[in-house]
């Protein structure tokens, strides 16, 4: 745990104001839960609440499943980190935060695919890997991650197959958020 130098007072109501240097930082947005600990020593610790990391067995398994019927990389995410991959090395994705442009493309619902000629993009910071087809995961109408197909050396471009399969993952995987 590392001291940031901000001290604030809680107010009558009980409540703390995160200062907006430590929530752009940390990408905690207005209306993000946010879970609380506490610890023996009296602290009280605030760390970002993400459903679908604690579905990432699932998540596991739907990336397998995915990449043995359609023969691609998958990585599967939630709002902030990568959750799940199959295919890709675990060490060079695990816990890698998403890039700008797929913290983007899900904030404003957006499918994406690399079809003939167009070039896909990287969505996991500091990995030099493309994401070929992404879909946002929607859990009642909110955005809590998504699903990713990435280059390969037999990936370059998406098919009607992947389309289809990383559509139905990603709505399994809001479904399951449901229950």
């Amino acid at each position: 745990m590392k001291a940031t130098g901000i001290v604030r007072r809680i107010d009558d109501l009980g409540r703390v104001v995160i200062p907006k240097e430590i929530r752009r930082t940390m990408r905690i947005r207005e209306g993000d839960p946010l879970e609380i600990y506490t610890s023996s020593e009296g602290e009280v610790i605030f760390k970002k609440y993400s459903a679908i990391s604690e579905m990432s067995e699932s998540a596991s398994q739907v990336a397998d499943i995915m990449l043995r019927l359609a023969g691609c990389p998958v990585v599967i995410f939630d709002r902030d980190h990568v959750i799940a991959s199959s295919g890709v090395s675990k060490k060079e994705f695990h816990e890698r935060r998403v890039s700008q442009e797929l913290e983007d493309m899900m904030e404003n619902r957006k499918n994406f695919y690399a079809e003939q000629g167009k070039q896909g993009y990287l969505a996991v910071e500091g990995v030099d890997r493309r994401a070929i087809a992404t879909m946002p995961i929607l859990t009642s109408g909110d955005v809590t991650g998504a699903v990713a197909f990435m280059e390969s050396e037999k990936c370059k471009t998406v098919t009607e197959l992947q389309k289809s399969l990383i559509s139905a993952s990603a709505q399994f995987l809001g479904k399951q958020l449901e229950a």
